[in-house]
């Protein structure tokens, strides 16, 4: 059972999704439901002995295409709508103890273009307002199948952290007539202080504003670009730069980082916004070799958070890391 639940005091919708409880929780290597189907074995996902990369609805999902009603009437200072909306797992490899940072450039482009295809199919379903692509790594995060994966979840409204980011593009491009992102960005390759790795379409850096330590940022230099129209130049350039700054982070402390990756691009509900600038989060729960950064009362609870480390100091950290490409 699905269903949105409105939130009054925080304005946002909050989805409630039971059937999730039994959902596949860290399995056995010989019993992982998402590597290929091999002969003789459990049937998994893919019924194939191998595959490249593989796209396919979530079985436990939170969001569905034909949603069931709701199981409860709606108060009046919280509504109650159907939980409609897609949600998808994308398979990056076959292998089971491979990881997106070991995959060749060449893999990480298919996979800028499925995101593209996913992108633009989900988007113009029309109950779909914003498509929302990432990755969970690591079981420091919550992971609960190692297998290498990223999801993508199409929200029948525009979820708060992509509607706050919408309305601060706007409030700067009304107020100084320009992108957010490019004058930060600009102001990023002026200093270079912050800067983790760059190619001729992107630049990968370690935020002014980081709110955790080896939190990296990916622009595009030219604000026009969108996922839904990249060419394959674009898609190329992204994948190197993906590439740079997964495998820094591998060689930061010589093991695979754990992080939530999110991808930005703009709403699909069909407003224009000639403000908003496509880019890529990456945030590690790593603050140290040995310590994790949890998000305790001032982070949860006041949304406030503190970064245990300069930006400026763990940007040359991983600007230092030789990632073999650059």
């Amino acid at each position: 059972m699905s269903e949105l639940r409105w939130h009054p005091i925080l304005g946002q919708w909050i989805v409630t999704a039971t059937h999730r409880m039994n959902r596949t929780f860290l399995p056995p290597e010989d019993f992982c439901p998402l590597c290929p189907t091999r002969p003789g074995g459990f049937p998994t996902e893919v019924p194939r002995e191998d595959y490249d990369i593989v796209v396919f609805e979530n079985r436990f999902p939170s969001l569905g295409r034909e949603p069931d009603a709701p199981a409860v009437e709606g108060e009046e200072f919280s509504p109650v709508r159907p939980a409609q909306g897609v949600c998808e797992v994308v398979l990056y490899s076959p292998e089971h103890n491979s990881t997106l940072a070991q995959a060749p450039v060449r893999q990480i482009e298919k996979l800028v273009r499925v995101w593209q295809d996913r992108f633009l199919e989900l988007g113009a379903l029309d109950f779909v307002e914003y498509v929302h692509i990432f990755e969970n790594k690591g079981k420091e995060i919550g992971v609960t199948i190692t297998h290498p994966h990223g999801q993508i979840y199409a929200y029948p409204f525009v979820p708060p952290r992509m509607r706050t980011r919408r309305e601060s593009f706007d409030h700067w491009l009304r107020d100084n007539g320009s992108c957010l992102l490019c004058d930060i960005l600009a102001r990023e390759l002026e200093e270079e202080t912050r800067l983790v790795a760059a190619n001729e379409q992107f630049v990968a850096f370690v935020p002014f504003y980081a709110r955790y330590p080896y939190e990296v940022h990916i622009l595009p230099r030219d604000h026009a670009v969108r996922l839904g129209e990249f060419t394959r130049e674009t898609a190329g350039s992204l994948a190197a730069i993906l590439k740079t700054v997964m495998v820094k982070y591998d060689g930061l402390w010589g093991f695979s980082m754990p992080y939530i990756m999110n991808l930005f691009p703009e709403p699909s509900d069909g407003r224009d916004d000639p403000g908003w600038h496509f880019h890529i989060e990456f945030n590690p729960p790593y603050r140290s070799p040995q310590k994790l950064k949890y998000l305790a009362g001032a982070e949860s609870g006041a949304d406030a958070f503190i970064n245990d480390a300069l930006p400026e100091n763990t940007a040359a950290e991983l600007r230092a890391v030789d990632a073999g490409l650059e």
